[in-house]
């Protein structure tokens, strides 16, 4: 009786089960699009400002009830909602946001703009600026390769594996609780149009917030001000202050040596507790070969054993139309062969192949990424089932040391590097991704195939709708990737400053410079393992690396309002937590939509030129008086 009361599945036993392709409607897809759009543009002003992007699955499941629930309420002899085509709801719009992450608009891609070019002082020119055309062709070429990868082990990692992946789980429970009677009280809320940090505050852990505040007290407070009194000494006295041989430089590479020691770290432990995972289970399925009695069932819930049913039974896709998949996309993207042939003139109309964008990127350099990848990809998502912490970025910035250096800098090693790293990040995050969506429809009793599906429509959406949004946002703002502008996108710069030190070196870097980074590159892996080898309940105060680098370069005024997101959740756990932990992610999401919504008339307010009457802005006291004197005299 325990069992079945406490089981999930048991409250659906009357509910049909609808086919796979029943579970995936027209007005799911429409709906998908309309959040897509939103989404985007949400996750784009993140992009270009902190680079900080919360995950979103929970947030695109709750909206995606929320509008579906709307709908099939003014439309009463519509067919009923199920928490299987929420599934697909969820899955799509994380598909196409996803994109506008993997995209690179705020790293890799921005990172090849004259903009960005001019701004780390480089002599040469090797940079290709952003276009709308050939920016959706890249990513119409790249985006669809990993989601054919990650179809040869879904059933390893869900079924034998039994990984957790946390995010998708918990998007599952919250799915499973929306279609219940208390999940649809639950998911009634009202939007609080607020700052999107605040929100984005609430989503993320507080140990992610509090390194942030540390980070920005730690630079700006102590260290920018300690060297810049070295002026003169470590660094010429007469340049500006954006200069790349002056302190700009020294927050760049210390934002570089403390993301990259915390990526590394992250890169080797997940990759060892890959192998030794995986050989635990090898050894495990040779002992239960040869000894039939330790297989046991015993112990499998209801619920575990209805969803392995149901996984497997919707789980029949070849693997040969996997590996042909990726096979043939492969070919395609380097192939050089004349435009007339039927088979890729659909193709070609749709974007180029990648030697034809980047002319820097040779054929060979891109068949041994596609080479590398499909091992790269199934590390990463066997360690996001583990970890729930993807390492898509490690392997983009892998790629961007190997092909750079490769190419060379009389070659245009910039581009080719960070153009390889556009094409590693998009394999392998999608695959990890997608993962993370099989593991919500395993406990949801969705389709594998509805969910590739579902992937494959939402990855197209979002390899339209991501480069409008940053066409807009890039058109409207050209001071896009400066250090004081409203949209600063640290990553850019940090991203061509990598590609740079892997064609050119590090000579041309302030007195220091390269010692400093070291000692915070070796802060990085310290403090990951002192993370590490203490206790979870003494651990979770040690702060984390890549947080406490992102104030570095861009500033420390978004810490606050992240803190006081925490603050609020922390002030509400302790009064109710029940409703804490049911209503926090409806607020979050209504924080963020609601001043991310503002970002599109904004943009399109920009672009028509139209200044705002009033302009509001917040001075120390010293330049207060200073501008009190100023409009006195």
């Amino acid at each position: 009786m325990a069992e079945e009361s406490s089981s999930v599945e048991k409250s659906y036993e009357s509910e049909e089960l609808l086919p796979w392709r029943k579970q995936l409607t027209a007005r799911a897809f429409v709906v998908s699009l309309f959040l897509s759009a939103l989404f985007t543009f949400i996750v784009m002003n993140i992009n270009l400002t902190t680079g900080l992007i919360p995950p979103l699955n929970v947030s695109a499941a709750l909206l995606g009830y929320v509008f579906l629930k709307i709908w099939t309420k003014f439309h009463h002899k519509s067919l009923p909602f199920t928490r299987q085509e929420n599934t697909v709801i969820q899955t799509c719009v994380v598909a196409s946001v996803s994109v506008a992450f993997t995209g690179g608009f705020g790293s890799y891609l921005l990172a090849m703009s004259q903009r960005i070019n001019e701004l780390s002082e480089a002599k040469d020119n090797d940079f290709k600026n952003p276009s709308l055309g050939w920016i959706i062709g890249f990513l119409f070429i790249v985006s669809f390769l990993g989601p054919f990868l990650v179809l040869l082990f879904r059933k390893r990692m869900i079924m034998d594996f039994k990984l957790t992946y946390p995010s998708g789980t918990a998007t599952a429970h919250l799915i499973n609780s929306f279609h219940t009677s208390r999940g649809a009280k639950l998911a009634k809320f009202y939007f609080d149009f607020s700052a999107t940090y605040v929100g984005v505050g609430m989503i993320c852990p507080y140990t992610i917030n509090i390194s942030l505040l540390l980070g920005a007290i730690l630079s700006w407070g102590l260290m920018w001000p300690l060297i810049e009194k070295k002026k003169g000494d470590w660094f010429s006295a007469e340049l500006h202050a954006s200069s790349f041989h002056g302190l700009q430089s020294y927050k760049v590479f210390f934002f570089i040596a403390l993301t990259l020691g915390d990526g590394i770290y992250n890169f080797v432990k997940v990759l060892a507790t890959t192998i030794l995972h995986l050989f635990s289970e090898l050894k495990k399925d040779v002992n239960a070969v040869s000894n039939p009695s330790l297989r046991s069932t015993s112990g499998v819930s209801f619920d575990d054993n209805l969803r392995t049913q149901h996984f497997l039974k919707e789980l029949q896709i070849p693997s040969r139309f996997a590996i042909g998949g990726y096979v043939i996309l492969a070919v395609i993207s380097i192939t050089t062969l004349p435009r007339f042939l039927p088979l890729l003139k659909l193709y070609y109309m749709l974007g180029d192949t990648l030697p034809h964008i980047f002319p820097q990127l040779k054929w060979y350099y891109i068949l041994v990424l596609y080479v590398i990848a499909p091992v790269l990809a199934f590390c990463n998502a066997y360690g996001t089932g583990l970890t729930d912490w993807s390492l898509a970025s490690a392997y983009g910035k892998l790629a961007i040391f190997i092909i750079g250096a490769w190419a060379g800098a009389t070659h245009g090693g910039a581009v080719a590097g960070l153009a390889a790293c556009g094409v590693m990040i998009n394999i392998v995050a999608t695959a990890s991704d997608l993962m993370q969506d099989f593991k919500t429809g395993y406990m949801t009793l969705s389709s594998p195939r509805s969910m590739f599906v579902s992937q494959v429509v939402g990855t197209a959406m979002g390899c339209v709708i991501s480069p409008c949004v940053f066409w807009l946002f890039y058109k409207a703002f050209d001071d896009i990737g400066q250090p004081e502008s409203a949209y600063p996108a640290p990553y850019a710069t940090v991203y061509r400053n990598m590609a740079l030190l892997a064609v050119e070196g590090v000579s041309s870097l302030p007195k220091n410079c390269l010692y400093l980074s070291y000692l915070f590159f070796a802060a990085a892996i310290v403090l990951n393992l002192i993370r590490d080898l203490l206790e979870k309940k003494v651990s979770q105060y040690i702060p984390i690396p890549t947080a406490m680098a992102i104030p570095f370069y861009i500033g420390p005024y978004f810490a606050i309002d992240m803190c006081l997101g925490s603050l609020i959740l922390f002030v509400w756990e302790k009064i109710n937590k029940a409703k804490a932990d049911a209503f926090a992610p409806a607020v979050a999401s209504g924080l963020i939509c609601g001043d991310g919504i503002w970002t599109l008339p904004r943009s399109i307010l920009a672009l028509a030129g139209v200044k705002p009457p009033i302009c509001m802005k917040f001075l120390s006291r010293t330049a207060n008086v200073k501008v009190t004197t100023f409009l006195a005299t």
